[in-house]
């Protein structure tokens, strides 16, 4: 692999939305990483030193556990602080010994709910303010309007500085876009998802100069598994990865920045080694060959 040496780079969602690291650091399953206190530390500092500052949660994540968890390392290190950005989402409730009174798993996402999502998350990562606040699945009965005034207030009382959504369709994120400036929406994508690709979610956000955010690049891990389906386009990826002299994940991750929209990837390992790979990346560009053979062989057919 390539020697490592300039860090990642940053990227402007918007026009008026953040900064982020290209390459942004999931934390959805640091509560399985076994990690104490220092060695999560460590691990963020050591993102830091990529060039990875954006750190992604949500409240739900490790059942309402891994904002915990960051904000006892960062306590540690309370400095760092100034040096990232840190996403969290809402208006998913679980059912949860951490909310005994959640009955039935549901989403809500009236001013209430996300009013106190957001002080719970505050608290529990240790610090006074969000960086980027995403209400995390379209909720049926959601009201845009309502949605909408609650960013504006939690905005004005300094607890958060932008706003986006997570897993919305074009027509979903448009409605509130032009009720208040999202910075992202946040969606599935990867050579085994193409689905935004194709249903207008990043012409849309291209349209509107937004970068989606990306989870679950490489596909949960199957990239890497032994299912017969997947077989040519591992074989593809590996390929190009020997024709580029780098990794496959770097690859992967390299052909879903490639598209015009800034797709804004997610990690989801507590291997620094992984994140490496990741900000790899950014330091290469396929070329429309290459790019279109992984897509040929993601979907099995050639383009019409």
């Amino acid at each position: 692999m390539t020697n490592f040496a300039a860090p990642c780079p940053v990227v402007r969602t918007s026009e008026d939305g953040l900064a982020l690291s290209r390459i942004v650091a999931g934390m959805w399953r640091m509560g399985e990483w076994q990690m104490s206190p220092q060695q999560r530390l460590a691990f963020i500092e050591q993102c830091l030193e990529l060039g990875v500052s954006s750190f992604d949660h949500a409240d739900i994540y490790g059942g309402y556990g891994v904002e915990t968890l960051f904000g006892e390392a960062l306590a540690l290190q309370p400095s760092l602080r100034e040096r990232m950005q840190i996403v969290s989402k809402c208006g998913i409730k679980l059912i949860s010994p951490a909310r005994p009174a959640h009955t039935i798993q549901h989403y809500d996402t009236t001013a209430a709910h996300i009013t106190a999502s957001v002080d719970n998350s505050l608290k529990a990562l240790g610090t006074t303010h969000l960086d980027l606040l995403l209400i995390h699945r379209p909720d049926p009965l959601m009201d845009f309007d309502e949605i909408a005034e609650t960013f504006e207030s939690l905005r004005a009382a300094g607890k958060v500085r932008h706003f986006g959504v997570s897993n919305f369709s074009r027509h979903q994120f448009e409605c509130l876009h032009r009720r208040v400036p999202l910075a992202t929406n946040q969606v599935e994508f990867s050579p085994l998802h193409l689905a935004p690709m194709f249903d207008e979610t990043f012409d849309g956000l291209q349209d509107k100069g937004v970068a989606p955010m990306i989870w679950s690049p490489l596909a949960g891990g199957r990239l890497f598994g032994d299912d017969a389906a997947t077989v040519p386009l591992r074989a593809k990826l590996r390929q190009v990865a020997a024709e580029t002299g780098r990794s496959f994940t770097s690859v992967v991750f390299a052909w879903i920045m490639q598209l015009p929209s800034r797709p804004i990837p997610l990690t989801g390992s507590g291997r620094i080694e992984a994140i490496r790979e990741a900000v790899e990346a950014t330091r290469f560009t396929l070329t429309r060959q290459q790019w279109f053979e992984i897509l040929r062989a993601a979907r099995g057919h050639e383009v019409a």
